[in-house]
């Protein structure tokens, strides 16, 4: 009976869906085969490889396919080609919101317009204030990098802001000006930027093509094309992100920047606020419950403590445990957050709809085969119960111990 050659189901299953995580795992590593024509055939599952930012390609020199022996589905990092411009005929500065420190996908749409603008002899100037936390500028279109550091420059500092892009002004002259049009800051410094070197900008731009502007009007329900100006505060979506090229991102300086000698305006830091009163299409940090949470009291709880407004799926809804104002996905609210994490939520379609403007997903679910986990940026396979409480734990600790520091 052992030499009987079995048949497994599951795994011709596995083997038949494309969208099981072990679907390439099951996949034979054959690279090419004869078919019965004489033709040569090449499997394009095998070929090629998955780029720095997700992208699969497939190399035709021949460099990457070697042997039919050393095949594998283990995807090959490589790197991209270096887009280099040692000498700019002119320059394009984007100055980002830089959320968190970090490049958003606001951000991101703002590089790849102005990397569109900039072509093949200008550079792409990123202006950057106070800390950050990101190490990506190079995939993301930045040619050059100027970064103003300082107390001058840290939290809300508008006018020392714009007087160090003034002082950009007078040793660059941009050919444009790049800011989104958020309510994170990039709003409302274009603004006061577009008064300080007196310019008309174009506002809510969702496209920049031939020389044009295209704008939202008349509360989004009209565009307003006009010849493109140079100061643009541009919309999400404005643009598709780098993806393709790696830039050299070389240090930039000044020759002196002139600094408020007295501000009109202190910054007296952040005030807390009741993250239950922050409405849903706003917040920033979302800790969503689905029909995987068995314990809502330790749900709640665990918000409280990491500081996130509640959301909840359409069966939790239905379900009654949270209400309908808190319902997130295409039949509830939209969310733009910039952290969502999902707690037992497999992933309806209706439910990624309304989280596809997310920059980080983060799933917990018992299921790895879920929608939720395919979708997620980071994953943790195991019971919410458990894990949440092991969160709300290691938050204690970590705040006890900036507490022991303050004092």
């Amino acid at each position: 009976m052992s030499d009987l050659i079995r048949r497994d189901p599951r795994a011709e299953w596995i083997a038949r869906n494309r969208l099981h995580p072990l679907h390439a795992v099951s996949q034979p590593a054959v690279a090419s085969w004869l078919s019965a024509a004489g033709v040569l055939r090449k499997n394009p599952h095998v070929l090629g490889f998955i780029g720095p930012n997700g992208l699969k390609r497939i190399d035709r020199s021949g460099a990457q396919q070697g042997g039919a022996a050393k095949h594998s589905t283990a995807s090959a990092v490589v790197q991209l080609p270096l887009h280099v411009i040692a000498q700019p005929a002119f320059y394009i500065a984007v100055v980002p919101d830089m959320v968190g420190g970090r490049l958003s996908a606001h951000d991101k749409d703002l590089l790849g317009l102005a990397h569109k603008l900039a072509g093949s002899d200008g550079a792409v100037v990123a202006v950057v204030f106070g800390e950050h936390k990101e190490s990506a500028f190079d995939c993301n279109g930045v040619d050059r990098l100027l970064h103003f550091a300082g107390d001058d420059f840290d939290g809300y500092a508008p006018e020392a802001r714009v007087l160090a892009l003034g002082a950009l002004e007078r040793q660059l002259s941009p050919r444009h000006w790049l800011l989104p049009d958020s309510r994170s800051g990039g709003g409302e410094l274009g603004r006061r930027l577009a008064a300080k070197l007196g310019e008309r900008p174009a506002t809510r731009v969702w496209q920049v093509a031939d020389g044009l502007a295209s704008g939202r009007a008349g509360a989004g329900r009209e565009d307003l094309v006009q010849a493109a100006p140079r100061l643009i505060l541009a919309a999400v979506e404005c643009a598709e992100p780098v993806s393709e090229t790696r830039h050299e991102v070389r240090p930039l300086s000044l020759n002196a920047v002139p600094l408020s000698p007295s501000p009109q305006i202190e910054d007296l830091g952040a005030v807390a606020v009741d993250p239950a009163q922050i409405p849903m299409a706003e917040a920033e940090f979302i800790l969503s419950g689905g029909n995987g949470v068995k314990d809502w009291a330790l749900f709640h709880q665990a918000a409280a403590a990491l500081g996130a407004t509640e959301g909840a799926s359409r069966v939790a809804v239905d379900d009654g445990f949270m209400g309908r104002e808190r319902q997130v996905g295409a039949s509830g609210i939209w969310v733009t957050a910039r952290v969502y994490v999902a707690v037992g939520i497999s992933g309806a379609i209706q439910h990624l709809q309304g989280i596809g403007a997310c920059d980080k997903v983060l799933a917990i679910n018992l299921d790895p085969s879920c929608d939720m986990i395919k979708r997620a940026d980071f994953s943790v396979i195991g019971d919410s119960a458990a894990i949440l409480q092991a969160l709300i734990e290691r938050v204690a600790v970590h705040r006890r111990g900036v507490d022991r520091d303050a004092a």
